[in-house]
């Protein structure tokens, strides 16, 4: 058999309606075109995130307006932020947050949310707990503000040692039983 080239298809591609997520077989056209465009918007999304990325680490501040994403930038960049940083824990227990800082004691975690479902502040909280566990910090001992930035607003939080605490030690408890199962 002689197989077809198909050379626009580059490796790691995914067709919208492929195989393997055979799910769409079940839609009908309501279904399929909202899909689509829950589809579309993470697709966008990631692409402000990288934009948002480069921006700041260019240190290009954007028009001083009510957009998330110039308030997300101009924030980031007026704080000396570091974005995509990954806090890692161990091989069970990581992440990347948007944007940190850490100057005098201070810890600042801030989260780009393209999306309009209302975001959650536990993702900023756990990774204010693998920054702590990272960095052996102990909470108590400095002090955070978390900011989700989302739907043209900015939503603030200062979390206490005992909003993370907990989650430090939910992340060693979890991974230690990860860690003897995969050991068997």
């Amino acid at each position: 058999m002689l197989w077809n080239s198909h050379y626009s298809i580059k490796e790691g591609m995914h067709a919208f309606l492929g195989a393997s997520q055979y799910h769409w077989l079940n839609y009908d056209k309501d279904k399929l075109i909202q899909s689509y465009n829950s589809y579309m918007a993470k697709e966008i999304g990631t692409k402000k995130h990288a934009l948002a990325k480069q921006l700041i680490d260019l240190k290009v501040k954007l028009p001083r307006t009510r957009q998330t994403l110039n308030m997300y930038v101009n924030d980031a960049i007026g704080f000396g932020l570091t974005t995509e940083q990954v806090l890692y824990y161990s091989e069970n227990v990581f992440g990347t947050a948007d944007a940190i800082g850490f100057k005098n004691e201070f810890l600042r975690i801030h989260d780009l949310k393209t999306g309009v479902i209302p975001a959650h502040m536990e993702q900023l909280k756990i990774y204010a707990a693998l920054f702590c566990l990272e960095y052996h910090i102990k909470p108590g001992e400095i002090q955070m503000e978390l900011r989700i930035y989302q739907n043209d607003d900015m939503v603030p939080c200062n979390p206490q040692a005992d909003d993370i605490l907990p989650i430090m030690d939910k992340i060693v408890e979890f991974d230690k039983v990860l860690r003897s199962i995969k050991e068997g």
